[in-house]
């Protein structure tokens, strides 16, 4: 008994996938030509006239061509599946964009399904004037009609469409014929120019007409259920695209050349009226609005399904299980019946009509965006079969959208852009894991790209340094607070690359070499720490650290300045001064860490951030990085300390003067205390209590440098470190000045 699904399963038949014609053309042109056509079309004709009604329309034509555009070269570059424009978006823009467009297109179609099953009701009680029942009543039939169809599944939905659009395209040629039959000049030229009132101006017609061009996305919808959406969604949408245009340029024109101005205003059934045979009308506006209907119901579950099994939203899973062979979305369609089913029972056809139309004013944007960015990023995975676009004219799509939505309503349309960014930025902070690719790389990478070959071309200036520190922490115990003070010193302006050596043989330690990257990026993501890793294997250590200080980086990207940990050890001495010249030679700037506290600790200790001032070339290093240790909120109530020991013969009062000229013209606040003295580490010793942080300067050796002297140099490092706090020994190469 335990095989017999297992059985049934495998004996069903393969799923049936659509083709261009019945997938994408057939739902695309039964919305586009619905319920606007035949109940709000004449309006529009009305109070804008001939010319105005082709201008709109050619506006209207004019974003869904570009939309078509895009939506054909996004379609072409990828498999699409299930989702519509959300999957588009969220393979392209990424799942913050992807996620505020399924949000908001879902809406947009669920409350399309009240546009049309109130059209329906509308044409069913100009049918039937006669109806006892209420117009809700009426309204809330149909729609659970629409529902129980779609409910059933897709293929029954679309076999039933092609006989609807054949008695649509009969009532429409009832109206030519009618309308062709009563035409006249005279009425014609009355009809030529606009008659706007106060509710009715350009952009309220423009807006009203709008949700008659939305079906390009119908087709877009159904993209999981297509045999190969590559190349049906392109010739389907633009097949239905161009044929509209043709029938609504028609309709206007026969409607201005064959009904006068007052009757286009009136409440009459315009079509209806006109037609040869008016019951095809009535045929046509049924079939029309409940197909549109249908496609609606039919999209947007689709765009709930998908968006839900990308599992961004945890409690919206439940709707991405589908049913069938085919994994029909019943459940996230119980739910768009829900929210259609509250249109219903609240709104009408010029309410709904404006809402409508600002979601996917929305929608269309985002989608030309995500065209824009595509071509724009010169992304090599950008390979569209589609090719004639450019991502000019997605940006131009892009922003006449944006543009349209505030000439229509200013408020509304800043309300929705508002809740679209508080929604990107919910989903932002929850910092969503997803198994796709997005162009944030590709366009992180084309910026970075650009930004680099500017700097190589741009001459240095002190004024642009920025710190660029390369940290060579040797063993894992003093990483953390190697790392951390690079990263303070680098506080939103510079980069920091960890560096890691593996003494060995490039051919046996390849694996171990990856392996240690993998640590060493995720032990900066735990410790969230914005750095880069960086591992080298080479038998000498000497010789990595130099190859580190020759290759690593690109252009004005390279590291200038390295930081170290001080060394305890005396095995490790030699290679310790070693690297210290090879710095120096390199003319690299150099800071020598000596943390007192434990390396597992992150407190910092309270006191002052002291600069022991040995001579104004260090100085000026030290200086720039006590102002961007302070920077960091760790260390922001830690004030500067500036302590200069002078010989006792010193002029003092001149000294002071010059040294507070040089602090008012770096913009840098500090204490400063001139110190006579005979032993300078005595007086900084008395003058730095309580001390966080020490910084001094040094020259580091080089190879002409003497034992004997080289002896001194580390003799008085080493008294330097009995003081308390943590002590940090600076180098400055030459590029920093803090009068730039």
């Amino acid at each position: 008994m335990t095989d017999t699904p297992a059985q049934e399963t495998t004996e069903d038949p393969p799923p049936k996938k659509f083709g261009a014609f019945g997938g994408v053309f057939t739902p695309s042109l039964l919305t586009i030509l619905g319920v606007i056509m035949f109940l709000r079309f004449s309006s529009v004709v009305g109070y804008a006239g001939l010319w105005y009604t082709l201008l709109i329309l050619a506006a209207a034509k004019a974003i869904s061509v570009i939309t078509g555009l895009s939506v054909a070269s996004i379609a072409t570059n990828m498999r699409v599946k299930g989702g519509g424009a959300y999957y588009l978006i969220s393979r392209s823009l990424g799942v913050e964009s992807g996620g505020v467009i399924a949000v908001f297109f879902y809406i947009a179609q669920a409350v399309a399904v009240t546009l049309y099953v109130v059209g329906f009701t509308e044409a069913v009680f100009s049918a039937f004037p006669d109806i006892s029942w209420s117009f809700r009543t009426v309204a809330t039939l149909v729609h659970i009609l629409v529902f129980v169809c779609v409910y059933i599944g897709a293929g029954w939905t679309i076999r039933l469409q092609y006989g609807i659009l054949a008695i649509l395209l009969l009532s429409v040629l009832s109206f030519f014929i009618g309308a062709g039959m009563g035409f006249s000049p005279q009425i014609l030229a009355a009809n030529l120019s606009a008659q706007w009132s106060p509710s009715y101006s350009f952009f309220a017609v423009f807006a009203l007409f709008f949700p008659a061009v939305t079906g390009i996305m119908a087709g877009v919808n159904m993209s999981g259920d297509l045999e190969d959406p590559g190349k049906a969604i392109p010739s389907g949408t633009f097949a239905a695209i161009g044929f509209s245009a043709l029938m609504y340029a028609g309709i206007a024109f026969m409607m201005a050349g064959s009904v006068p101005r007052e009757t286009l205003l009136g409440d009459g059934f315009v079509m209806k009226d006109r037609a040869y045979l008016p019951v095809l009308i009535y045929a046509g506006v049924f079939c029309a609005t409940l197909s549109s209907a249908l496609g609606s119901m039919m999209g947007a579950p689709r765009i709930l399904q998908a968006f839900a099994r990308d599992n961004i939203f945890a409690r919206l899973r439940w709707f991405g299980r589908g049913s069938g062979a085919l994994g029909e979305p019943r459940r996230a369609t119980v739910l768009t019946f829900i929210i259609a089913q509250i249109g219903v029972l609240a709104g009408d056809l010029d309410t709904i009509a404006p809402v409508i139309t600002m979601f996917f004013l929305m929608t269309y944007a985002a989608v030309n965006l995500a065209c824009f960015y595509e071509g724009r990023s010169s992304n090599p995975s950008f390979r569209p079969t589609f090719r004639f676009n450019h991502w000019s004219v997605a940006l131009a799509g892009a922003a006449g959208c944006l543009g349209i939505m505030f000439l229509i309503n200013a408020v509304w349309a800043l309300v929705a852009l508002l809740l679209a960014g508080a929604l990107y930025f919910f989903i932002a902070r929850s910092e969503i894991q997803v198994k796709w690719g997005d162009l944030d790389g590709g366009l992180a990478f084309q910026v970075a790209r650009n930004a680099l070959l500017r700097l190589e071309r741009e001459r240095y200036h002190p004024k642009n340094w920025r710190p660029s520190i390369l940290t060579l922490g040797g063993v894992a115990a003093n990483r953390l607070q190697l790392a951390e003070y690079a990263c303070w010193f680098t506080i939103d302006s510079g980069i920091v690359s960890i560096g890691q050596v593996i003494q060995g043989d490039l051919d046996d330690f390849l694996d171990r070499r990856r392996e240690a990257e993998k640590v060493l990026r995720r032990f900066l993501v735990k410790e969230k720490l914005p750095a880069f890793p960086v591992v080298v294997v080479e038998k000498d250590l000497h010789a990595a650290i130099r190859a580190l200080l020759q290759c690593h980086g690109i252009g004005g990207m390279r590291p200038n300045t390295v930081l170290l940990g001080w060394s305890r050890d005396p095995e490790k001495s030699d290679i310790f001064w070693e690297t210290v010249t090879t710095v120096k030679e390199m003319r690299r700037n150099l800071m020598i860490v000596a943390a007192k506290q434990d390396s597992d600790t992150n407190v910092i200790p309270k006191g002052t951030i002291n600069i022991w001032w040995d001579s104004s070339k260090n100085a000026h290093l030290m200086l720039m990085l006590a102002f961007m240790l302070k920077k960091n909120r760790e260390w922001r109530d830690h004030p500067i300390r500036v302590i200069r020991p002078v010989v006792r013969k010193a002029d003092v009062e001149n000294i002071e003067t010059e040294m507070q000229e040089l602090l008012a013209l770096a913009r840098i606040e500090a204490e400063l205390f001139i110190v006579p003295t005979d032993t300078p580490l005595h007086a900084v010793r008395q003058r730095m209590q309580p001390s966080a942080l020490l910084l001094r300067g040094f020259v580091p050796p080089d190879d002409e440098t003497d034992v004997e002297t080289r002896q001194d140099l580390v003799s008085d490092l080493e008294r330097t470190l009995e003081l308390p706090g943590d002590i940090i020994f600076v180098y400055n190469a030459g590029e920093v000045s803090i009068e730039a």
